[in-house]
């Protein structure tokens, strides 16, 4: 039976769809925290409303975390030992494809879109997120073993809220914050502004005690902090230190 080069392609773009769902997910090297420790908390922001850009961000196809293996397991041990304390981790975001970084790219170019802007980064310009190391067009979560996470008591959960009501993140009241099950880090997650600086000496005592906590709990499994962002972790010993992935989430 003779085809026309456009059924041709046609068919070839079937077999390769084909081809993809037969593939193992998550790939090979990377583990889904779910299926290796269910009690931790998912609270993975990029697949609603609730995060910087105020809606669903792409590549993020379920709300799911997905780690290099190591990462993940590390990552048991870090639950197991807030276990033993009455917390338990909670996750907003963990691999981050590619994708995803580029429609944060394309949101930063456009001035007009300032949804969030009173919520999440309510003193820093839009323009200026690149430059103060909020935003880049390379991530570290793309490398897949970079994690943001805080600690919530065990035995609660993340309350259903309007991620447009009036929050402001940098709030010295957690009640004018988003609020959120996580013991007080001194702002909220993905909270553009310097209070989110780990070691910032504006925040309460309590909130650092908090902060230098979860610190203390991923450096003794060998993650390291991003200084400007207190939920940001990224395994040392990192697989894959070169390489960004573009795999969606789900």
């Amino acid at each position: 039976m003779a085809y026309s080069r456009i059924t041709l392609g046609i068919l070839l773009l079937v077999q390769m769809a084909a081809c993809s769902n037969d593939e193992p997910y998550p790939p090979e090297g990377f583990s889904s925290i779910a299926e290796l420790d269910a009690s931790i908390e998912l609270d993975i922001r990029y697949i609603g409303n609730n995060n910087f850009l105020g809606r669903p961000v792409a590549g993020y196809e379920g709300a799911a975390c997905i780690l290099s293996t190591p990462a993940a397991s590390a990552l048991v041990q870090v639950q197991r030992s807030a276990n033993e304390q009455g917390y338990s981790l909670k996750i907003y975001d963990c691999f981050r494809p590619q994708q995803a970084v580029d429609n944060f790219v394309r949101w930063a170019a456009d001035a007009d879109d300032v949804v969030m802007k009173a919520s999440m980064y309510p003193s820093v310009p839009k323009e200026e997120l690149f430059s103060r190391g909020y935003i880049a067009e390379r991530s570290g979560h793309s490398r897949g073993s970079t994690v943001d996470l805080t600690l919530v008591p065990l035995g609660t959960h993340q309350p259903q809220l309007d991620p447009f009501a009036p929050w402001d993140c940098r709030a010295s009241d957690e009640a004018l914050r988003f609020p959120d099950n996580s013991i007080d880090m001194g702002t909220s997650y993905d909270c553009f502004d310097v209070l989110s600086h780990t070691a910032h000496p504006a925040i309460s005592a309590q909130a650092m005690a908090n902060r230098l906590l979860l610190k203390e709990l991923m450096e003794a499994a060998g993650f390291e902090n991003y200084e400007n962002e207190w939920w940001h972790y990224t395994l040392q010993d990192e697989p894959f230190p070169d390489t960004f992935f573009d795999f969606p989430v789900r």
